[in-house]
C-alpha cells in the first residue's frame, strides 16, 4: 500500500467555501497597521441610515448625515440633549430602546456609537452579514467603513483619511481648508467677475476677519482700504494687486467719500474685482451702505461681507461683556463723532442717560468729557463704571477702567488715542 501525501488544499477544512479566503484576506487587512481604504462619496439622500447610540459621538455624526438627506434612525435608550432636540425637530427618528439584532434591516449605512464595545461588535456583525457598511466609533479597524475628517468649502466636500490616525487627518484637513480660505489654493479656474466686495475686516487682529472676507481678499485685483482695516492682511496680497489708501484719519486728512465711490466704480468698469476693506463691520458706522448705494446706482454688482464689529469685540477681549444676565438687558451702540448739543447730532443723549443698560461709544475719545457731562446731567449716576479699550485685539491694546464722573480726566491722563471703544454701564464694573 503506497503512502499518500496530502496537498495543503486537501487539508484546508474550508476548501469548499469560496468566500473563506476573501474573509481571511479581509481580516488580515484589518490587522494591517497601514490601513487601506477606498474613499468614496455616498449618496444617502432618502436612504435609511441607522445610528446605534445617542451620546456625544452620535451627536457629532448626525448633522452631516441629516444634511446629506439621509433618513436617520437613532437607536438608544437615552440621548444627549442635542440628539433629543434633533429628534424633537423631526430631523431624526429616535427609537428609545437598546439595540436588537435586526435593527439594520433595510439600512444602507450604519454607525455603531455606543459606549459598550460588545454592542458595537454586535452591530458590526449584523452589518457584515447584511452587507451594510458600518462605522465603529470604539474601534475603527473593526468596522467596514471609517469616517474621514470632513469639511465643506464653497460646494467642495473635502475628506481626509490617514490610516487610522485621526489627529493627522484633522490636521491635514484644516491645512487644506486654510489654504482654500486664504487663496493659497484657488479652486476656481476662472477669475471672479468684475464687481465690488464690501468686506468687514474685523476689529484689528489678523485672524478675526471672516473666512469669506479673507477668501475674497485673496481674489482681488484692487483693494481699497482704510487705516482701521487689518494692515497685516495687505502683506499677503500678490504683487499684481493694486492697493488704494482711502484712510480716514480721525481729526486729520480724509479721503472724500465721493472720490472713494468713484474709485470703486471706475475699477469695476475697467474689468477688475475690487475689495473695499474696512475695519469692523461695513454697516456699523463704516459708511458701507453709502458705497453700496453709489455702486448700485452705477450698475456695479456688490457683495457684502459682514465683519466682527469692534463695538463688541474690543470690550470682549478686555474682559468687558456688553451684556450680562441680571446686570444689563440692553446694549446701545452710539457714534460720538459729534458732541452732544451739536446741530448735526442725531443722538437723544437725555434718553440714553435714562437707560440702565450698556452704552457702547465709538469715535468718542475726544468728546468723552462732554458726553459724560450730559449723561450725568440727565440721570446717570456719577459712579457708573466705564471701561475704555484702545486698539482692541491688536498688539497695541490697552484698557483702563474708571467712572462716569472721572473718565474724561482719566483719558487725558493716560493719553488714550483713537481708535478706542468706550463702555458705560454696570457691565464695565464686572471682572473675572
Amino acid at each position: 500500500m503506497g503512502t499518500h501525501m496530502a496537498t495543503p488544499a486537501e487539508h484546508d477544512p474550508n476548501r469548499h467555501d469560496p468566500n473563506r479566503h476573501e474573509q481571511d484576506r479581509h481580516e488580515q487587512d484589518r490587522q494591517d497597521p497601514e490601513e487601506r481604504h477606498y474613499l468614496a462619496g455616498l449618496d444617502l439622500a432618502g436612504r435609511r441610515v441607522v445610528v446605534v447610540g445617542a451620546g456625544t459621538v452620535a451627536q457629532r455624526r448626525l448633522p452631516r448625515l441629516v444634511g446629506a438627506g439621509a433618513v436617520v434612525e437613532v437607536v438608544a435608550p437615552e440621548a444627549t440633549p442635542g440628539v433629543e432636540a434633533m429628534a424633537d425637530a423631526g430631523d431624526v427618528t429616535w427609537t428609545r430602546r437598546g439595540y436588537t439584532d435586526g435593527d439594520l434591516d433595510g439600512a444602507w449605512y450604519a454607525v455603531a456609537a455606543t459606549s459598550d464595545a460588545q454592542v458595537n461588535a454586535a452591530v458590526g456583525a449584523e452589518a457584515e452579514r447584511e452587507r451594510v457598511f458600518c462605522v465603529r466609533s470604539d474601534d475603527a479597524t473593526r468596522g467596514s467603513a471609517v469616517t474621514p475628517a470632513v469639511a465643506e468649502h464653497e460646494g467642495l466636500l473635502l475628506g481626509v483619511l490617514a490610516g487610522g490616525r485621526p489627529r493627522r487627518s484633522v490636521a491635514v484637513r484644516d491645512a487644506i481648508l486654510e489654504a482654500l480660505h486664504s487663496g493659497v489654493v484657488d479652486e476656481h479656474a476662472e477669475p471672479p467677475a468684475p464687481g465690488v466686495a464690501l468686506v468687514g475686516g474685523g476689529p484689528g487682529a489678523l485672524d478675526l476677519i471672516t473666512v469669506r472676507g479673507r477668501r475674497l481678499l485673496a481674489k482681488a485685483d484692487v483693494v481699497v482700504t482704510d487705516h482701521l482695516a487689518p494692515r497685516e492682511l495687505l502683506d499677503e496680497l500678490g504683487p499684481h494687486v493694486q492697493v488704494v489708501d482711502a484712510s480716514k484719519i480721525p481729526y486729520g486728512r480724509a479721503a472724500n467719500q465721493e472720490v472713494i465711490n468713484s474709485t470703486l466704480i471706475e475699477h469695476v468698469r475697467a474689468g477688475r474685482f475690487v475689495v473695499r476693506l474696512k475695519g469692523g463691520d461695513p454697516y456699523v458706522f463704516g459708511r458701507g451702505f453709502e458705497e453700496l448705494l453709489a455702486c448700485s446706482e452705477a450698475g456695479v454688482p456688490v457683495t457684502v461681507v459682514p465683519g466682527i464689529t469692534s463695538a463688541f469685540a474690543a470690550p470682549a477681549v478686555a474682559d468687558v461683556p456688553v451684556t450680562h444676565r441680571g446686570v444689563a438687558h440692553e446694549v446701545v451702540v452710539v457714534s460720538g463723532h459729534v458732541a452732544p448739543g451739536d446741530e448735526r447730532s442725531l443722538v437723544d443723549w437725555p434718553a440714553l442717560a435714562r437707560l440702565r443698560g450698556s452704552l457702547v461709544l465709538l469715535m468718542a475719545v475726544q468728546r468723552m468729557e462732554a458726553i459724560a457731562e450730559v449723561l450725568l446731567e440727565h440721570g446717570r449716576p456719577a459712579d457708573t463704571p466705564v471701561a475704555v479699550v484702545q486698539e482692541g485685539t491688536t498688539s497695541g491694546q490697552r484698557a483702563l477702567r474708571s467712572t462716569l464722573a472721572s473718565v474724561g480726566a482719566a483719558i487725558r491722563a493716560e493719553g488714550v488715542k483713537p481708535p478706542a471703544v468706550i463702555v458705560v454701564g454696570p457691565v464695565a464694573g464686572l471682572a473675572p
